[in-house]
């Protein structure tokens, strides 16, 4: 569960952060919340965000996968894609995410997809669909970020971070 994968990037996004200076694994991952829930980030392109979590440890009393790990998942998922989307220039800050859970899943992987349904230059949506290792749809989530200039404050924090 604790494992680092290595995340599939485009090409150009790796050379964007490599000539910043910036560790793209540590700063498009799941964060510190996201590797105690065991998610882990398949493939990152501002088009698309591929990732997975397992439903054990991430259940709520009748045993069923937690609708709080799904909003995780979704939100991990939709803020990636809006930092790809937004570039070096700008950090992706969540102001809305909504969550529609279809069926419970007691076992196994889950995975998310996040894909765009709208990308400015100050606000990023995605959709994320989560579904079970049979393909069936479990949530449907939307995530609306703010996308803002970076800092000198937050460049200190993302360095500190790797």
């Amino acid at each position: 569960m604790g494992e680092q994968q290595q995340v599939k990037f485009p090409q150009e996004v790796i050379d964007e952060y490599a000539a910043l200076g910036v560790d793209l694994q540590a700063l498009f991952s799941a964060g510190h919340l996201g590797t105690r829930m065991g998610v882990q980030i398949l493939e990152a392109s501002a088009e698309r965000v591929v990732g997975t979590m397992p439903v054990e440890g991430n259940t709520q009393p009748y045993g069923l996968l937690h609708g709080g790990a799904s909003a995780v998942l979704a939100e991990t998922l939709g803020s990636v894609g809006s930092m790809l989307h937004g570039g070096s220039s700008k950090i992706a800050v969540g102001v809305d995410l909504n969550c529609t859970h279809h069926r419970g899943v007691r076992s196994g992987l889950v995975t998310g997809v996040a894909t765009p349904v709208h990308r400015g230059r100050s606000t990023a949506t995605y959709e994320i669909v989560i579904t079970d290792e049979e393909d069936k749809r479990v949530c449907t989530a939307r995530l609306t970020c703010l996308l803002r200039d970076v800092t000198p404050k937050d460049a200190e924090r993302v360095n500190a971070r790797g």
